[in-house]
């Protein structure tokens, strides 16, 4: 089934009848942004959050995909992580690996995982110095409008509050403008301490798909699209605005049931 999509500026939202039709076109999506990449210069620079989107990605390691991508080209990086031990519960590092990534022959050393054994505020510190780095070394491209990276695709989930990554509503963590990476010790949901990609990194990105799915997530996704008043203001959600990059949304017919449909 084709997926009803609405065009607004450099927006794409895609709705879905299904799940299974939603990874599909994920899958896709994330192939031809693949392609797109590896002809532009030669890797695939790709930050993953946690949660359902793990999951919606599992089409990437059945045919025809596992066999159409070079998986040498990936590189994985964590647009949010929780400061657990990897093999924590918790970890979203854990989670894609153990529902994805070991399913696929990502070269190992391509997984770049936060240090486990610091505060957060190391942590953060240290992952961020990890991709200057490798944006020294052109593995992540620079961005053509600031000094940030310029990652060829950011995946994002959003929570019912219109979170992303780990930016909160009314967060001091949305106001930070010069790191590239953050760290919170007071999330609003457990675990309490936690890095995050900032929204400078995150907009500089050539690529930013947000997945959202089932009725809880409806409102969130409502006041990150829709044209609304001052209300909508405070949603993490609706301030990823990639600066040049594209903006795909992916949702099911729940989440997308208080859209207003604008094209």
């Amino acid at each position: 089934m084709v997926p009803e999509v609405l065009i607004k500026d450099r927006m794409e939202v895609r709705i879905h009848e299904s799940l299974e039709e939603l990874s599909i076109d994920l899958a896709d999506q994330i192939e031809e942004l693949y392609e797109q990449s590896i002809k532009d210069h030669g890797v695939f620079a790709v930050a993953l959050s946690g949660g359902s989107i793990i999951s919606l990605m599992r089409k990437l390691s059945e045919a025809p995909y596992n066999k159409m991508i070079d998986w040498s080209k990936w590189y994985i990086f964590w647009a949010d992580e929780r400061v657990v031990a990897k093999n924590h519960v918790d970890s979203n590092y854990k989670l894609a690996k153990d529902h994805l990534l070991t399913k696929l022959p990502i070269v190992p050393s391509h997984f770049y995982s936060i240090n486990d054994s610091v505060t957060a505020e190391e942590a953060a510190s240290e992952y961020e110095f990890v991709i200057r780095q490798l944006v020294k070394t052109r593995t992540i491209n620079v961005s053509d409008i600031s000094d940030c990276p310029k990652f060829d695709l950011i995946l994002l989930g959003v929570g019912p509050d219109g979170h992303v990554a780990s930016l909160f509503p009314n967060h001091p963590a949305l106001e930070e403008k010069s790191e590239w990476v953050t760290f919170i010790t007071n999330s609003p949901k457990p675990p309490l301490e936690r890095i995050t990609f900032t929204l400078p990194v995150i907009n500089s990105a050539a690529n930013v798909i947000v997945v959202a799915t089932g009725g809880v997530k409806a409102e969130a996704v409502h006041m990150a699209i829709d044209d609304m008043g001052p209300e909508c203001q405070d949603s993490p959600a609706r301030m990823i605005q990639p600066s040049v990059g594209k903006l795909m949304w992916f949702l099911d017919d729940e989440a997308a049931s208080k859209l207003t449909r604008f094209s």
